[in-house]
């Protein structure tokens, strides 16, 4: 676990810029609930991190910008009873919304028209289902 996360075959995350808080989850569990501080936020500061290339940090800032606060991107998983289970879950989920944000992105579309024949095909179907329809009208209507 201290070699880092592994967003991309470019980008590792060191430890040293990833900042974990632990506080008390919300929701249903007893006692258990007010003592263990399982909650977890997982925090990275995209901004200013010097360990993802530069192309990739740009296409992030910009991807994340809805999710960021000054540059940082935080995580928060509370769904398991166990600190460390959810330590894992917020590092995973945070490695996935990282791979999508610094994703390439795909290729444009290529404008395409229907053919001669599919337009032909269409208005057939179309005049069909309208004899079809006036074939059910009962002719008070």
């Amino acid at each position: 676990m201290d070699d880092g996360l592994r967003v991309t075959d470019r980008w590792v995350v060191p430890p040293a810029e990833l900042r974990e808080r632990f506080s008390r989850s919300s929701g249903p569990g007893g006692q258990g609930v007010n003592t263990a501080d399982s909650r977890v936020e997982l925090s990275i500061d995209l901004a200013n991190s010097p360990s993802i290339p530069e192309p990739l940090r740009t296409r992030a800032l910009e991807r994340l910008s809805g999710r960021l606060v000054d540059g940082v991107l935080t995580i928060a998983a509370s769904e398991h009873r166990a600190q460390l289970a959810n330590r894992e879950a917020a590092r995973e989920r945070l490695v996935s919304v990282l791979r999508e944000a610094v994703a390439p992105p795909p290729p444009p579309r290529r404008p395409t028209r229907p053919s001669r024949a599919a337009k032909e095909r269409r208005l057939a179907e179309k005049k069909r289902r309208g004899q079809r329809k006036r074939d059910r009208r009962v002719d008070g209507e």
